[in-house]
């Protein structure tokens, strides 16, 4: 699954924010607010991704995959970081609600940066990370849960395979093993003669 996107330069973290001064309880306190062009961007930008999305036919992932942003910039100057114009870009997808709930689960990645005068803009790439969790991948996921479902602690709904999906390192999983594994009870066979009984009572 992946999503491709061409955005203009958004405005960068230096111009994104404003601050104001405002009185609350009768003392002046500075607050943030989003600049003019930031404002505009984000409506041109959020609208374009919502039909996008919908027309590569994008689906949500998981909110507990994380997602790769990779991005081609093509800057009209050779002085601009790119790592400057990252924030208002990924919060304006944030804000169509159609890619993911929220950016905390963003991976960007800038894996080019050209100069091109004539249409600076930037390409993005959104695809999920292949890792899952602590998981290098789903295969590693599946394998290390195969052997949970032996466990008496599966069964109760085990909070240590769910903090292992959502990424949390634990003492209690050294090098793909769980420490805290404990095997059920092997169930016992029916006794024939007992069943028997039972079967001419009725």
């Amino acid at each position: 699954m992946e999503l491709k996107l061409i955005s203009e330069i958004p405005p960068s973290v230096n111009h994104y924010l404003g601050q104001r001064a405002i009185l609350r309880g009768g003392k002046p306190i500075s607050v943030a607010y989003c600049t003019k062009d930031a404002a505009n961007y984000k409506k041109r930008f959020t609208e374009y991704v919502t039909g996008e999305a919908s027309r590569q036919g994008w689906e949500m992932p998981d909110r507990q995959r994380h997602i790769y942003v990779d991005a081609v910039f093509y800057f009209p100057m050779t002085d601009m970081d790119s790592n400057n114009y990252w924030k208002c870009m990924l919060d304006a997808i944030t804000d169509s609600g159609r890619v993911w709930i929220d950016d905390n689960i963003v991976c960007e990645r800038t894996q080019a940066i050209y100069y091109d005068s004539a249409n600076p803009h930037v390409e993005l790439t959104i695809h999920p990370a292949d890792y899952i969790g602590i998981f290098e991948d789903m295969p590693h996921l599946e394998y290390f849960e195969s052997k949970c479902f032996g466990c008496t602690r599966y069964a109760r709904n085990c909070s240590l395979l769910n903090k292992a999906k959502a990424g949390r390192i634990q003492p209690e999983i050294k090098a793909g093993e769980c420490t805290k594994y404990h095997a059920k009870k092997a169930e016992s066979k029916p006794n024939r003669k007992q069943n028997y009984k039972n079967q001419r009572r009725k």
